[in-house]
C-alpha cells in the first residue's frame, strides 16, 4: 500500500520522467531534421515579412509529436507492466479524451507537415482544424461552465459544443500567428504547460500532467536550437505550422480539462475558468487584437503582416531578445496575478481587468511607435 508521500513521490518521477525523455528524444531528432533540411533544401522562404535573413529549414515542429507521444506511452507501458495498480485505477477514466486527443492532434500533424513542404491553402487547413475540434467534443470534453466569466455559469449543451469548438480553433490559430520571432510560441507554450502540469499534478489528475510534461520537454531543445542556434553553421530551426499546430492542440486540450475536470484543488479557492484562460492570455488577445486592426486598415484579415505585439516591440527598438524576454514575462506576470486574484475577485471583473491592462498597454506602444516615427521619418509600423 503507497502512503501519501510515496504516492505523489511516484507521479512526480513519472512527470519528470515524461519531460526527461521527451526532451531527449527531441533532442536527437532535431539536429537530424536540420541536416536533412540542408542536404534537401527546405527552408522557411525569406519575404518582407520575416524578421531571419538566412536559409533556415522550419520543420522542427516534426520532432514534437512523436517525442512526446513516444515518452507518455513509454511511461504508461512500463508502469502498466509493472503491474502498477495506481497506474491503472488513473489512466482507466481518461483513455477516451487522450485517445480522441491523440487522433485531433495526428491529423494536425500531417496537414501541418504538408504546409511546411509545399504549403496547404488556408482554408484547408481551416477545415482540419474543425474536425480536430470535433473530434476533442465528441472526446465529452467540452466546456459546459464559464465560472461566472461574463456571467456565464451552466450553459446548453448545443452552445457548449458551439463555443468548444470555437475556441479550439481559435487557440490553435492564436500559437501559430504568435510564433513571429525566435523562442517566443515555444517559450510560451513551454510556460503554459508546465503552469498547467502544475495544475493536473496538485489536483490529481495525474495522466494530464504526465502529457503536459512530455509536451513541455519537447520544445526545450528546441527553443535551444531555435534562439541560440547559428543559422550560418547549420544549426538554427523553426518549429513551422506542424510544432505551432500540435503544441496549440496539447494547450487547447489542458486549458479545457482544467474547465471539465475541474482538479480538487480548485474547488475551494480558484476560478477553474481564469486558471485555464490565464496562461494562453497573450496569444489569445494579441490575435484578437490583430485581427481588427486589419479589419480597420481594410486588409484581409487573414492574411498575414507584421502588427504583431513582438512587431511593435521591434519597431520600437528592442532586439529580438529583448522582446522575447518582455513577452515571457508579460505571460508569467499574466499567470500569477490573476490565479492569485481569482479567488477574491469576480472573474469577469479580472478578465476585463487584463482587457483593460492589454488594450492600455499596446495605445501606449502604438504612441511610443509614432513617437519614434516623427524624429526619425521611417514608417516603422503600420
Amino acid at each position: 500500500m503507497l502512503t501519501l508521500d510515496n504516492h505523489i513521490l511516484f507521479w512526480l518521477e513519472n512527470d519528470l520522467l515524461s519531460f526527461a525523455i521527451s526532451a531527449i528524444l527531441a533532442g536527437i531528432i532535431i539536429p537530424k531534421i536540420i541536416l536533412i533540411a540542408f542536404r534537401k533544401n527546405l527552408f522557411d522562404e525569406m519575404n518582407e515579412r520575416k524578421i531571419h535573413h538566412s536559409l533556415v529549414p522550419r520543420l522542427g515542429g516534426i520532432a514534437f509529436f512523436p517525442a512526446m507521444l513516444f515518452s507518455v506511452l513509454l511511461i504508461i507501458a512500463i508502469n502498466l507492466r509493472m503491474e502498477s495498480g495506481i497506474m491503472s485505477l488513473a489512466l482507466t477514466p481518461k483513455l477516451v479524451p487522450v485517445f480522441f486527443e491523440v487522433c485531433a492532434i495526428i491529423l494536425l500533424y500531417l496537414v501541418g507537415i504538408a504546409d511546411d513542404l509545399i504549403s496547404v491553402r488556408y482554408m484547408a487547413k481551416f477545415i482540419v482544424q474543425i474536425i480536430s475540434a470535433i473530434l476533442l467534443v465528441c472526446s465529452g470534453m467540452y466546456i459546459s461552465n464559464f465560472y461566472g466569466i461574463l456571467w456565464i455559469h451552466d450553459m446548453p449543451m448545443w452552445l457548449s459544443l458551439i463555443i468548444t469548438a470555437f475556441i479550439v480553433v481559435y487557440v490553435v490559430n492564436a500559437i501559430n500567428l504568435i510564433d513571429g520571432i525566435d523562442g517566443l510560441a515555444s517559450g510560451l507554450s513551454t510556460i503554459a504547460l508546465i503552469f498547467y502540469s502544475v495544475v493536473f499534478f496538485q489536483g490529481g489528475e495525474y495522466i494530464y500532467s504526465i502529457i503536459a510534461a512530455g509536451t513541455a520537454g519537447t520544445l526545450f531543445p528546441f527553443f535551444y536550437y531555435n534562439v541560440f542556434g547559428d543559422a550560418k553553421k547549420q544549426k538554427k530551426i523553426f518549429m513551422g505550422d506542424t510544432g505551432a499546430l500540435t503544441t496549440g492542440m496539447v494547450l487547447v486540450f489542458c486549458a479545457i480539462t482544467v474547465m471539465c475536470a475541474k482538479p480538487d484543488f480548485l474547488d475551494v479557492d480558484y476560478n477553474p475558468a481564469i486558471v485555464a484562460l490565464s496562461p494562453l492570455i497573450i496569444p489569445c488577445f494579441d490575435v484578437f487584437r490583430v485581427y481588427f486592426h486589419r479589419v480597420r486598415k481594410h486588409r484581409n484579415p487573414f492574411l498575414p503582416d507584421k502588427c504583431h505585439i513582438h512587431h511593435k516591440l521591434l519597431a520600437l527598438g528592442f532586439n529580438t531578445t529583448a522582446a522575447l524576454l518582455l513577452i515571457l514575462g508579460a505571460s508569467v506576470a499574466f499567470i500569477g496575478v490573476n490565479v492569485l486574484l481569482s479567488p477574491y475577485i469576480n472573474p469577469t471583473l479580472l478578465l476585463l481587468c487584463d482587457v483593460v491592462l492589454w488594450t492600455g498597454g499596446n495605445i501606449l506602444l502604438t504612441r511610443a511607435i509614432r513617437h519614434r516615427e516623427s524624429k526619425t521619418g521611417l514608417d516603422l509600423y503600420h
